[in-house]
């Protein structure tokens, strides 16, 4: 293909997937590309009554995208990273991970200043297992229950009072102007966020050469490094969207990158949480999966195997 060639991004239709893939083509447009978008619903945003690790994972959100990349009616798809999974299918590649935006899970609510100031047996809402086991950790005391539905109908629900708080990711709330909803910003400390969170990463088919030094070239290589590492965490274990993961990384001085790891138990989900860190000089995509592997290793250690049984 020439660059006078028409692309077409297949994108969920969603207000923030929609946000996300416009910046895409706005990136490709500054590059001289023309860029359309193709607007798709997927499974995951049609089935709204049952958690995600209950109805098949988050690919629910990428197989129609994936679709229309494999019969042509797309050459590229658009998705928040923390929404792939770990192991792609055959002939379909991540051929960019763009700059993260903010990493943080965020407390949404229209009464409740902080999660500590939630009243004892307070509601809060969450689609994550992630969020679910880390905020019974901090919490024991609240009722989790789930939200689904894009951040739009999350915010509705909150908002008609079917719930206390919810827990969101911060960048979503960000990328849509949105961020003074937020009441409570969680450090990437107190409660972890899972693999890829923040990042928007651009999913091609394999053989489609002629779109990748574009793609390459949007690329933020730090963000990147560190999502290769938080993912190869997962990947290790096994990971499905019904494992309650947190992975994130941080970089330090001197190219060093620290993972720091959580994992909480699938069922009895307000069992102690299980954490690892581990840090290395990161400087390709090697030796940033042997830094997953080795936080994964770490978690092992620890007891993951009691954790993932149940998986």
């Amino acid at each position: 293909m020439t660059q006078t060639e028409a692309f077409v991004i297949a994108t969920r239709e969603s207000r923030l997937a929609l946000w996300q893939a416009e910046h895409v083509q706005a990136l490709l447009q500054s590059r001289g590309l023309q860029v359309s978008l193709l607007g798709m619903t997927t499974r995951g945003d049609q089935i709204l009554d049952r958690t995600l690790s209950k109805v098949g994972g988050k690919g629910l959100f990428v197989k129609e995208l994936e679709n229309a990349l494999e019969d042509g009616r797309a050459q590229l798809a658009v998705h928040s990273l923390k929404d792939v999974p770990m192991e792609l299918p055959e002939g379909f590649v991540l051929a960019a991970v763009l700059e993260r935006e903010d990493p943080r899970d965020a407390l949404v609510s229209p009464r409740y200043a902080s999660l500590a100031e939630l009243p004892q047996g307070a509601c809060v809402g969450t689609s994550s297992l992630r969020r679910v086991t880390q905020i019974r950790n901090l919490r024991p005391d609240l009722r989790v229950e789930p939200v689904r539905g894009n951040l739009d109908t999350r915010l509705r629900k909150l908002d008609e009072g079917q719930y206390d708080a919810i827990l969101l990711a911060a960048a979503g709330l960000k990328r849509l102007g949105m961020d003074h909803r937020i009441r409570q910003w969680f450090s990437v400390d107190e409660m972890i966020p899972c693999a890829g969170q923040g990042a928007l990463g651009i999913e091609i088919r394999a053989t489609h050469q002629a779109l990748r030094p574009h793609l390459q070239a949007m690329t933020d290589a730090p963000t990147h490094l560190a999502v290769v590492a938080e993912r190869a965490v997962s990947r290790a274990l096994g990971g499905s969207c019904s494992m309650p993961l947190a992975a994130h990384a941080v970089w330090q001085e001197a190219g060093v990158l620290k993972l720091t790891t959580a994992l909480g138990h699938p069922v009895e989900t307000d069992r102690p949480l299980l954490r690892a860190a581990a840090a290395s000089t990161v400087t390709d995509l090697a030796s940033a999966e042997a830094l997953g592997q080795q936080a994964a290793q770490a978690l092992r250690d620890r007891g993951a195997a009691g954790y993932l049984g149940d998986v």
